[in-house]
């Protein structure tokens, strides 16, 4: 039977604060070399031998040389025999203490072990043994920066096996497991031991610090970013009226508090915003929110002075980052109904919360499940209440403020991308000799240049023939390819404004495209037409219009392996849930009115070119002339208005009503960007939003 031994003591203070779409974990199944999409038709179009795919990842400079890796292990491997830890194996995960999809420097733990710098993988060492998981897009720049000394697995391939049945097949049974509670997830950790039970294999978790950070010479020093209020008129609602609303679902749940860990929904309840982590604007914090309390917990030489009168305002105590297992304590010695989202609140919290109920309910209290409850505290045993986050869902209803925040933010931004694809036509004109990197860096001085600009939402995705088949590639500036004017050019970009956040794709050719290619930009232009049309009834999830934008390639028997939509946070992460567009029916969360999400279909050709065609839509009411069964109908709005390239299109293969779809789409387009700009990219916006005629 699998157990789990907790070493921690007192739960001494942590040192430090804190994965469907194309740029998030989606493949399953691969085979067995690098495959992102098999080609179905590859008989009819065979790839060009000449032309190979170049990840940037693959071309990166290994960091580390096998001395170097093979003298971490060892010392990493020292640790295992302390008498404060007595393990047999280590996980190492990618994720930080919240579970986020970018992490700061410091918590590249698993980089740093084992060299590979991939953005998804888990790391196990054993006394013997070190191996690295990752999934397809990885397995090319895994090969390149992984040593001798490990072991990679192709996630996914027929035959590896999971981390949990490697570990029941190379220890022996009853072996003890070291991982940090914080880096994990409850379920995560829960699935893992359940996986481990058959061998009898105990799970460990070390509280005290991580094993990685104790052998980290040089460990950059965790972010100390200055957070900033975010502005009442671009939040849309204060920060007074989202605590009462929580604290009116805590209510119907019978819970007493909540303990908030994933940073985005704490950004977005308290309107601040953060500079910690790439890419997105949320700063390292927990939050507990109880009847007649809020509590913040963060480093605080983060907060200002302006934030610190903003939060008392508001009715919200700071408190020190790593008191938080102490104050989780607290809430169960005075019998507090703890909210836990045990998908995203890490497996230190929940055990800590499941070990003082035990203390202080007699061993039974961190079984009870709460379902009612009129009052703050119950006056009985502590309990928890194991559910979604709320705001998880509140966060992703975009209020008039927000959306208002978010078309403008567009708007700004496709007057950027105007600007720069009229600059980069015209260097492609002259032959100037550009790099993929070279192109990504000038669209974000353009960007740079737009009031409110924050940053990128994600790094560029700039790819040129065989690059743009790579769905996750990111071209580095020692090694990356050439923007070639006789190949496919695909761009996949975002923004981070004041007042909100932007993701786009579009995919072009510089001279002329082949029929084949026309065709199947067409197919997926005709996938994405489909599905920004779509009418469907309230409470449908996203799954069900996953096939809207897969249909026309499904006719000639080409697909995607990935989502073809996720959810966009209004000035926050570039992706968030719960909504999704998937063909992974999992996630029955319905599309609801205020909801963003993108539209992004594509096809992607093996070593030759990738497509891809993507804007961001808010979901909203449709007036239909019927109700069936007296409920809503809803459909969506466009957010993003940057042209579709015309000589991309087959026009022989679009319908009438899918050219006045177009035709609408660039009226509008003019009509909403040509006003922000002037000259040449005026110009070129003209060019490029011109009516089109069914051949």
């Amino acid at each position: 039977m699998t157990t789990i031994t907790m070493i921690h003591a007192a739960a001494p203070p942590r040192r430090f604060p804190g994965p469907s779409c194309p740029r998030r974990p989606f493949l399953k199944t691969l085979k067995p070399q690098l495959r992102i999409l098999t080609l179905t038709n590859s008989s009819a179009h065979p790839p060009p031998p000449s032309i190979s795919a170049k990840p940037s990842s693959q071309l990166r400079k290994t960091r580390n040389t096998a001395v170097d890796d093979d003298s971490k292990l060892t010392a990493l491997r020292s640790l295992f025999s302390t008498p404060s830890n007595a393990i047999d194996a280590y996980i190492i995960p990618s994720q930080d203490a919240h579970q986020s999809e970018f992490i700061a420097e410091c918590y590249m733990r698993r980089a740093y072990i084992s060299g590979f710098t991939g953005s998804a993988g888990t790391v196990v060492v054993t006394k013997e043994l070190a191996a690295l998981w990752t999934d397809g897009r990885y397995f090319l720049q895994a090969e390149k920066q992984l040593n001798s000394s490990w072991t990679l697995m192709r996630a996914g391939n027929s035959g590896v096996p999971s981390t949990s049945e490697w570990l029941n097949n190379v220890l022996s049974p009853g072996s003890r497991i070291g991982i940090d509670p914080f880096l994990f997830s409850s379920n995560a950790v829960e699935e893992l031991r359940e996986a481990m039970t058959s061998n009898s294999h105990e799970l460990v978790y070390l509280y005290e610090y991580n094993l990685v950070d104790k052998i980290w010479n040089a460990r950059p020093k965790p972010p100390s970013n200055p957070i900033r209020v975010h502005d009442l008129k671009y939040a849309g609602v204060d920060v007074s009226s989202k605590l009462s609303n929580l604290r009116s679902e805590l209510s119907n749940a019978g819970s007493s508090a909540i303990v908030l860990s994933m940073l985005d929904e704490i950004a977005w309840l308290l309107n601040l915003r953060g500079n910690d982590i790439p890419h997105s604007p949320v700063m390292y914090a927990y939050l507990i929110v109880e009847a007649d309390a809020a509590k913040l917990f963060v480093d605080n030489s983060k907060v200002t002075r302006e934030v610190v009168s903003y939060l008392k305002s508001a009715g919200v105590e700071l408190k020190a980052y790593e008191s938080i297992l102490s104050e989780i304590k607290s809430l169960a010695a005075k019998g507090a109904h703890l909210w836990l989202d045990t998908s995203s609140v890490n497996a230190a919290i929940a055990s800590i919360y499941a070990a003082a109920c035990d203390e202080y309910s007699g061993g039974v209290g961190s079984k009870t499940k709460v379902r009612n409850s009129t009052t703050g505290h119950s006056g009985g045993p502590p309990a928890a209440i194991y559910r979604p986050s709320p705001v998880s869902l509140l966060k992703s209803l975009k209020n008039f403020a927000e959306l208002e925040g978010m078309r403008n933010s567009h708007l700004r931004d496709a007057a950027a991308l105007a600007q720069f694809w009229d600059w980069l036509e015209q260097e492609i004109q002259e032959d100037i000799v550009l790099t993929e990197v070279a192109v990504s860096d000038k669209l974000l001085e353009f960007r740079s240049k737009q009031a409110g600009f924050v940053g990128t939402s994600f790094d560029t995705i700039s790819g040129s023939g065989a690059n743009g088949a790579i769905i996750h590639y990111k071209p580095e500036p020692d090694s990356c390819g050439l923007v070639d004017a006789k190949k496919l050019f695909l761009l996949d970009s975002g923004a981070q404004y004041v007042d909100g956040t932007t993701d786009i794709t579009r995919t072009v050719h510089f001279g002329e495209p082949s029929a084949w290619q026309k065709e199947c930009f067409t197919r997926v232009l005709q996938g994405h037409i489909a599905l920004d049309q779509a009418v469907f009834p309230e409470n449908t999830p996203g799954f069900v219009l996953d096939a809207f934008a897969r249909s026309s390639l499904w006719k000639i028997g080409l697909d995607y392996r990935h989502g073809t939509g996720h959810g966009v946070g209004a000035a926050l992460n570039v992706h968030e849930g719960p909504q999704s567009i998937s063909y992974r029916f999992g996630n029955t969360t319905p599309l609801m009115k205020g909801m963003v999400v993108s539209n992004e279909p594509g096809y992607y050709e093996d070593h030759a070119f990738g497509i891809r065609i993507e804007n961001l839509l808010y979901v909203k009411e449709v007036d239909t002339p019927n109700r069936f069964g007296g409920i809503e109908y809803i459909g969506f709005e466009k957010l993003t208005f940057v042209p579709i390239q015309a000589k991309m299109i087959d026009m022989s293969l679009l319908s009438v009503t899918e050219i006045d779809w177009l035709n609408e789409y660039h009226s509008q387009v003019w009509e909403k960007v040509s006003v922000l700009l002037n000259d040449s990219p005026r110009e070129w916006l003209w060019r490029n939003t011109r009516p089109l005629e069914k051949v």
